[in-house]
């Protein structure tokens, strides 16, 4: 017995994890693969939320019942508690996770490696009973806390890459994911487009789940996948803008281009946070005709290529192929003898993705310029002196500064000194421009409002300045110092307005009001 009983859904795993021929054992451990915890204590839960806007069935309850989706989530989160007064998970209580998301809950334990497609052999029984370095409902520490969103890869666990989401959360990040599942179902059906979006969705429930964590920091959230689930961070970062960065461990994206077009979001003009892509090493001439994989997987990054407005990394690792990218993968998946490195260079390879997506989170996320100088070093350290990995990099292209950007500056410091801001912002961006029609628009939301009229006559007086001719913006003025309540200025910008146009009626008629003898 096997849980895949859908040949079908079988064979596109297939596709996407390029696991064939595995022909050796594995001899790892957690403490082989060498990861420093960071200096916070890791703190773990597990529970499920329901998307009630979404119907979904359990597939092997064999009914016609539709429930509302349900979303496991695993959240791993920084605890200052030193010495935790209780035992650390071990890796079965993960993997007990994954008969959940699997819907096996009820599986025997001893059947998980069989069920699961995992050798059943001393070494992998071994790596069961390991311990990792999670506290299962540890005290939150004080503070707040950046976010990071992972997304699983083809229809895997949320616990797939625990032992970096612990690295992690030791380190100060608060690491949220739930599993990677179908849109109807458990299983992926044969339309990738609605699975990636619905995987864009799980994403950005994860956002409203984090929002509800007490010390998370919400201005900085990225996102993290594996495998499949590059893509649906792809789309679930163009159509968010409070996701600020983006990290991808071989994700689909780099070759799957003209899936991410189909969605109706896609827009490379959207993409512009800084992306780092860690790719697998190229495979070899034999396995590549043998499992009949198109030679262009080890050359195509069509994502990356297309990139022009954000920072952007990609990274090939010369001792990893697809599956070791997680934490699962390096532990209990069988090795490919046409191609796998040893296990020493695996768990090392691991390792260092680990180590520069915490350096690549702590550049461009906290946007620490120390940790940008790090990030670069690292770089050049592994790829040209341990030789561990080749890589590319492209700057952000500067883009214009728009009438946007102004208003954001001018709006953090209560409107005040806008000329100064103004002829400040244009030596530093000389293509600045500030519409008449927006600073009037903008300028009557505010003054209209009680609690922000004050700041809409600055608004105006930036305006009247560099529009000294404009009869509208004038008669704009005078509309809101008479909602304010000031006759005498309506009258005065009334007059002005009049001068500058005789044909403006509505001062005409205000005028006619404002000034008639009682």
């Amino acid at each position: 017995m096997k849980p895949c009983e859908n040949i079908a859904h079988c064979v596109l795993a297939s596709i996407f994890i390029l696991f064939h021929f595995h022909i050796s054992l594995g001899q790892t451990s957690l403490n082989k693969i060498g990861l420093k915890q960071g200096p916070y204590s890791v703190g773990f839960q597990h529970y499920t939320k329901v998307d009630r806007t979404r119907t979904y069935s359990r597939v092997y309850d064999f009914s016609n019942q539709k429930i509302p989706r349900p979303i496991p989530i695993s959240i791993w989160y920084p605890s200052s508690q030193d010495s935790p007064n209780k035992a650390p998970l071990k890796i079965l209580d993960y993997m007990e996770i994954l008969k959940e998301e699997e819907e096996w809950e009820n599986l025997p334990n001893e059947q998980i490696l069989n069920w699961f497609y995992y050798a059943n052999n001393p070494a992998n029984q071994t790596h069961l009973k390991e311990v990792t370095k999670a506290y299962l409902d540890l005290e939150e520490a004080k503070g707040k806390f950046p976010v990071i969103l992972y997304s699983p890869s083809f229809q895997a666990s949320s616990v797939e890459n625990f032992a970096m989401c612990e690295y992690l959360a030791s380190e100060g990040f608060i690491v949220i994911a739930s599993p990677s599942r179908g849109t109807e179902t458990r299983w992926f059906g044969n339309n990738l487009a609605k699975e990636m979006e619905t995987q864009a969705r799980d994403v950005e429930f994860l956002i409203k789940e984090a929002g509800l964590i007490a010390n998370s920091d919400l201005t900085k959230i990225a996102v993290m996948g594996f495998s499949f689930g590059g893509l649906a961070n792809i789309i679930a970062q163009m159509r968010n803008d409070n996701i600020k960065a983006v990290i991808s461990l071989d994700g689909t994206e780099r070759y799957q281009y003209d899936l991410l077009k189909k969605s109706p979001f896609f827009g490379l003009h959207k993409m512009d946070v800084p992306y780092l892509h860690m790719a697998q090493k190229d495979i070899p001439e034999k396995v590549l005709n043998e499992d009949k994989i198109d030679s262009t997987l080890n050359t195509k990054f069509v994502l990356y290529d297309s990139l022009s407005l954000n920072r952007a990394y990609r990274l090939k690792f010369h001792d990893l192929t697809h599956s070791y990218f997680s934490t699962l993968g390096v532990l209990f998946q069988a090795r490919d003898g046409r191609q796998d490195k040893s296990d020493p260079e695996i768990m090392n390879a691991y390792k260092w993705v680990s180590i520069l997506g915490l350096s690549f989170l702590k550049a461009f996320l906290l946007e620490d310029s120390t940790a940008k100088t790090a990030f670069k070093s690292q770089l050049e350290l592994i790829g040209t002196n341990k030789n561990l990995m080749s890589y590319r990099e492209k700057g952000q292209k500067s883009t214009a500064f728009t009438f946007n950007d102004f208003n954001a500056l001018a709006s953090a410091q209560q409107y005040n000194s806008l000329w100064e801001l103004y002829e400040e912002s244009k030596k530093k961006h000389p293509e600045l421009n500030l519409p008449e029609g927006n600073l009037n628009t903008l300028g009557l939301q505010l003054i209209f409002n009680a609690k922000t009229s004050n700041q809409g006559v600055k608004v105006f007086n930036l305006a009247t300045q560099l529009y000294p001719k404009s009869a509208n913006l004038f008669d704009s003025l005078a509309e809101g110092f008479l909602s304010m309540g000031n006759h005498k200025k309506a009258i005065a910008n009334f007059k002005k307005s009049l001068d500058l146009n005789p044909q403006n009626q509505n001062a005409i008629d205000r005028l006619k009001i404002l000034t008639a003898t009682p």
